[in-house]
């Protein structure tokens, strides 16, 4: 594959790529970098067949993802509603009140793994098979996050009911095959990497096992090439092609329970993780299975992505996918499209300053048809996005407002019980509470 990065960028992306599979002790590593829809650079290091983008490794909890894409479809075609109980696709389990978001985002409450042997070194069989009871059910709802590959079984397992088939077969036919994820399977087929365990103080390997998880491989089981995985890196960068509508794509990378203001976090949204690494906010998956290390990330402001597979059980360092979008973001960073008048979505007269109580906002438009009301310059404060709707209020898209009704008036704005003015407390709006008939005194 020709590099569609300049000479100076692919021997820094080279270099660090090296050192990961070096320092992690790989049997083999391949990685790459994803613009424009595709790879423009990838490598391949240690003992990888050529070419190094069509040999398959296991993804492992990218899986998850995939199965999650499944889900949000069956949610637009009104099939199913994210906050329905469980018990409504799948009954008889002892998740029964909690709901399908929850089970997305990981605040089901739902054991970490499934009873019996670890599902990730034996073969799976039904959900039946599991025999679920009240122990695995070891959190309350919505209390907190904790991580659950059974809650991604179930998942799978909704999945086939709702459209009669093996979970399997539905990714292939209405996530992959419409991506051109040709040689992403459920088993590995073709040129595929044999998975290892490295030694921890000898430079020797143990092969792994690999089997069919049943109903677990939603959670797990997916084997691909780096092309393919780059190309679901450019589905998360937006290249969503007839499989789900941006607003879907856009919901599932809303983080849940995490302020996102905030200079640093992790959080997860509707089967994706989400990371701010650097000042950067990262959106995508990590995976790994006994034998194998995956991750694809992405960054939409820079629509850029990196994606990393290799076949050991543990060592490579977590950071080198952020890594290889730092490298490239630094040496070769997003020129943004020229800036351009537009006509704004209100009239002139309702932008401008707006006092809450004593402290100045702006009401601006924004790109796309959008309005976002937030402090003043300099100051700090609540701040959102706001879109139309068309009984002509407005609702807003993230941050404190996330949800809320922002209603113009000629002399304030409305929004979630707060009323704007455009002076301080100005007595002629309907201030909460009314303005002290004395009005500002020295």
């Amino acid at each position: 594959m020709a590099d569609q990065v300049l000479p100076a960028t692919a021997r820094t992306l080279l270099a660090r790529t090296a050192r990961a599979q070096r320092d992690g002790r790989a049997p083999s590593l391949v990685a790459g970098v994803v613009r424009d829809g595709r790879l423009a650079w990838s490598a391949g290091r240690g003992a990888v067949a050529d070419p190094h983008t069509d040999v398959q490794y296991r993804l492992g909890s990218i899986s998850k993802t995939v199965t999650a894409v499944a889900v949000m479809r069956l949610r637009d075609e009104g099939r199913l509603g994210l906050d329905e109980p469980v018990d409504r696709h799948v009954p008889g389990t002892p998740f029964g009140d909690r709901t399908v978001g929850q089970l997305l985002s990981h605040l089901a409450g739902a054991g970490s793994e499934t009873p019996g042997g670890w599902w990730e070194r034996v073969p799976g069989g039904s959900l039946a098979d599991l025999q679920l009871g009240a122990a695995d059910v070891v959190l309350g709802a919505a209390r907190r996050f904790h991580y659950s590959n059974l809650g991604f079984g179930l998942l799978g397992e909704l999945v086939a009911r709702h459209r009669g088939r093996p979970w399997e077969e539905v990714v292939a036919t209405e996530v992959l095959a419409p991506l051109g994820m040709t040689r992403t399977t459920p088993r590995p087929t073709g040129a595929a990497a044999q998975g290892s365990a490295v030694h921890p103080w000898a430079d020797v390997v143990l092969p792994e096992p690999e089997h069919d998880a049943g109903v677990m491989a939603a959670a797990g089981q997916l084997w691909a090439t780096l092309a393919d995985l780059g190309r679901f890196a450019a589905f998360l960068l937006g290249d969503t092609g007839d499989v789900l509508s941006p607003a879907t794509l856009e919901e599932m990378t809303v983080p849940a329970g995490v302020d996102p203001a905030q200079p640093g976090w992790s959080a997860y949204g509707l089967g994706l993780q989400v990371q701010r690494v650097d000042g950067q906010t990262l959106v995508g998956h990590g995976g790994s299975m006994p034998g194998f290390l995956a991750g694809v990330f992405v960054d939409r402001a820079e629509q850029a992505g990196a994606v990393m597979l290799t076949n050991t059980t543990s060592g490579v360092d977590g950071a080198l996918v952020p890594g290889l979008l730092a490298d490239l973001r630094a040496a070769e960073p997003r020129v943004v499209d020229a800036w351009a008048p537009s006509a704004p979505p209100v009239e002139l007269e309702a932008l401008g300053v707006w006092f809450w109580g004593p402290t100045p906002h702006v009401l601006r438009a924004s790109a796309g048809g959008l309005l976002h009301l937030g402090p003043l310059a300099g100051r700090s404060g609540r701040a959102s996005r706001f879109a139309p709707r068309a009984d002509g209020t407005w609702v807003g898209l993230d941050g404190y407002y996330a949800g809320e009704t922002l209603r113009i008036a000629p002399d304030h704005l409305d929004l979630a019980t707060f009323v704007f003015t455009r002076t301080p407390y100005d007595r002629s709006a309907p201030v909460p509470g009314g303005v002290d008939e004395r009005g500002w005194t020295s």
